[in-house]
C-alpha cells in the first residue's frame, strides 16, 4: 500500500468489471476510487463518533494534486473528531444546490477530459440555453415538465442571441434544443454521481432526431458555384479560398479554418493535421487543392480579414456566394459531403472514402491516421481533380459516364 503521489495515479490502470481502490499509506481512509471507465476519484472514508460508516469523494483526480487531496482529507478528518459528520453535511447542503452550481462542478470535473472544441460546445450549450432556463430552480426540485418546457423555449428561440466575439449568433431549433437535453442529462448524472440527485429527469424525454445531413452538390451546382468563386471580389479572399479548399479536401470546416502553412506538405500529398475530431491525423490531399497555398509555417492558411485570427466568417460567406449562384440549403458540411458522393461515383470502396475523410472506424483509424498511403494520395488527386474540372465548368456527369463506358476513368 504506497503513499498516493502522482507517479502511484499513472500507474493505476481500469478494470472493466469492477471499480479499483488504492489506499493511501501515510493516511487511513485516504485513496482514490477508479471506475472502469478510468476516471477517479479521491475519496475518504472514516467513521463517525456513532461508529456510522461514511465514505465520501474529495474531488475528482486531475483537478487537483495527491498532495492537496490529502490536505482536504486531514481537514475532514478534523471535522470528524469534533464530532461533525462532513460527509452528511455537504450532501444536505448540496441538496439545495441550483442547477447552476451544479452545472459548473460539471464543467470542473469534466473539463481535463475534453478536447477544445468539445469544451466550447458544452460550456455555450450551458450558458446560452440551461442556465438561463433552469440554472435559478434547485437541482433535486427539476421535474419532467420543466425538461419538456426548456426544450420548448429553446426551439421557439427564447435563448437565441448574438454571441460575443468573433463568429455568429446562437440560434434555436429542435437540433440545439435536443442538444441541450443530451447535456442537461450528463449534468444530472453527474450530480447522481456526487450523490446530489437520485434520478435524472431527462430520462424518457422525447428528443427530435437530429437527421444527418446528406446534401451534396451536383455536377451542374459545381458548375454554378464555381463561376461565382472566379468572379467575387466583395467576397473576403480567405472566405473564396477556403469554400474552394473544402470542396477539393473534405475536410471539416474548422480543420480547414485552422490549417497553418507548416501543416501542409505538398510534395507528399499530405497535410498533417494535429488535432481533429478523432485525434492527430495525417490526411492525404490532392495536389491541386494545395494551390495558392502559400503561408509560412505558423501563418495561417486562411488569416482573418482583421486581427490575428483565422478567418471565421465562412458559414456566412458560402450563403452569399451559394445564393449568387442560385444554390439552396448548402452548409460548410455539404461541401464534405459532396467530395464523398464525388468519390463513390468514382467507384471508390467505403473504406477508402472514409480514409480519405478522416473517419474513425476502427480499421480506418488503424490504417489510415498516422500515415497516408499512396493509394490514398492517388484517390485524393483524382476525386480531387474531378471537382476542380467542374468548378472550372466542364460537364463532369457526362465524362464520367463516358469514360466508364469505356471501362476507364481519365
Amino acid at each position: 500500500m504506497p503513499k498516493i503521489t502522482k507517479t502511484a495515479l499513472d500507474a493505476m490502470s481500469p478494470d472493466p468489471t469492477r471499480e479499483t481502490y488504492l489506499w493511501d499509506s501515510t493516511l487511513a481512509g485516504f485513496g482514490v476510487r477508479m471506475m472502469p471507465t478510468g476516471k477517479a476519484s479521491f475519496i475518504l472514508k472514516y467513521r463517525t463518533r456513532t461508529g456510522a460508516a461514511r465514505k465520501m469523494t474529495i474531488a475528482r483526480v486531475g483537478t487537483i494534486t495527491p498532495d492537496e487531496a490529502r490536505k482536504e482529507a486531514i481537514k475532514a478528518l478534523a471535522d470528524v473528531a469534533k464530532g461533525g459528520d462532513p460527509s452528511t453535511e455537504r450532501k444536505a447542503a448540496r441538496k439545495n444546490m441550483k442547477l447552476t452550481e451544479l452545472a459548473d462542478l460539471y464543467i470542473a470535473d469534466m473539463k481535463g477530459g475534453w478536447k477544445e472544441n468539445t469544451f466550447l460546445a458544452n460550456t455555450s450549450q450551458i450558458e446560452t440555453h440551461i442556465k438561463p432556463l433552469l440554472g435559478h430552480r434547485s437541482a433535486v426540485s427539476l421535474t419532467y415538465a420543466d425538461v419538456t418546457k426548456m426544450q420548448a423555449d429553446i426551439i421557439a428561440g427564447r435563448t437565441a442571441k448574438k454571441r460575443k466575439g468573433r463568429g455568429g449568433v446562437t440560434t434555436g431549433g429542435k437540433g440545439v434544443a435536443t442538444r441541450a437535453i443530451v447535456i442537461l442529462g450528463a449534468i444530472l448524472n453527474h450530480g447522481i454521481r456526487l450523490d446530489i440527485l437520485s434520478r435524472n429527469v431527462t430520462d424518457g424525454a422525447k428528443k427530435d432526431a437530429i437527421g444527418k445531413r446528406t446534401r451534396f452538390l451536383s455536377f451542374e451546382e459545381l458548375n454554378a458555384l464555381g463561376k461565382v468563386l472566379d468572379d467575387s471580389p466583395a467576397e473576403p479572399a480567405s472566405g473564396i479560398a477556403a469554400i474552394r479548399f473544402l470542396l477539393l479536401t473534405s475536410f471539416r470546416r474548422n480543420e480547414a479554418l485552422t490549417l497553418r502553412g507548416g501543416y501542409c506538405i505538398q510534395r507528399k500529398g499530405i497535410v498533417n493535421l494535429p488535432d481533429t475530431k478523432t485525434g492527430a491525423q495525417v490526411r492525404a490531399v490532392g495536389n491541386i487543392a494545395f494551390d495558392g497555398i502559400t503561408a509560412a509555417p505558423f501563418a495561417w492558411v486562411f488569416p482573418a480579414e482583421r486581427g490575428n485570427g483565422h478567418f471565421v466568417g465562412l458559414p456566412k460567406c458560402l450563403s452569399r456566394v451559394c445564393a449568387e449562384a442560385g444554390i439552396d440549403g448548402v452548409s460548410a458540411h455539404t461541401l464534405r459531403h459532396t467530395f464523398a458522393a464525388v468519390a463513390a461515383t468514382l467507384g471508390y470502396s467505403e473504406l477508402t472514402i472514409a480514409g480519405l475523410l478522416g473517419h474513425a472506424a476502427g480499421s480506418v483509424t488503424a490504417r489510415y491516421a498516422h500515415v497516408a498511403d499512396a493509394a490514398l494520395v492517388s484517390a485524393a488527386n483524382r476525386v480531387s481533380d474531378i471537382i476542380a474540372r467542374a468548378l472550372s465548368g466542364e460537364d463532369m456527369q457526362e465524362q464520367i459516364l463516358r469514360e466508364q463506358n469505356l471501362g476507364e476513368v481519365a
